[in-house]
């Protein structure tokens, strides 16, 4: 079982930045791939960023390639979303999740946070 709380989100004018951060419990963690979604309201969930176990291998949607970075500690059972040149479309609630492997898919996905709300106005 692995139990995920998100932080960091809020408010912010386009083209700042916001780093979001996702705080992991049970042993297995470190051994999970993980990733960011998002949802904008009335939207579907949808993809922004995953990570392997090990951190060495990412991947990202094209909407936010170059901006976002995506990384793990797994001595701190934490992940990281640093959000840059933020836009108004990037307004969205930003969920964390875990799984056994990296995935686009929010199916693929066995574990979730409850979501933080990142909000970007013009």
């Amino acid at each position: 079982q692995v139990q995920l709380v998100e932080s960091g989100g809020g408010s912010v004018q386009a083209g700042g930045s916001l780093r979001l951060s996702c705080a992991a419990s049970g042993r297995t963690f470190k051994s999970s791939a993980a990733g960011w979604f998002r949802q904008p309201s009335g939207k579907e969930r949808e993809f922004v960023a995953d990570i392997s176990w090990s951190g060495g291998s990412t991947d990202y949607a094209d909407s936010v390639k170059g901006r976002f970075t995506i990384s793990r500690d797994n001595v701190k059972n934490t992940m990281f979303l640093q959000m840059n040149s933020l836009k108004p479309e990037d307004t969205a609630v930003y969920y964390c999740a875990a799984g056994l492997r990296p995935s686009r898919d929010p199916g693929g996905m066995d574990y979730w946070g409850k979501g933080t709300l990142v909000t970007v106005s013009s």
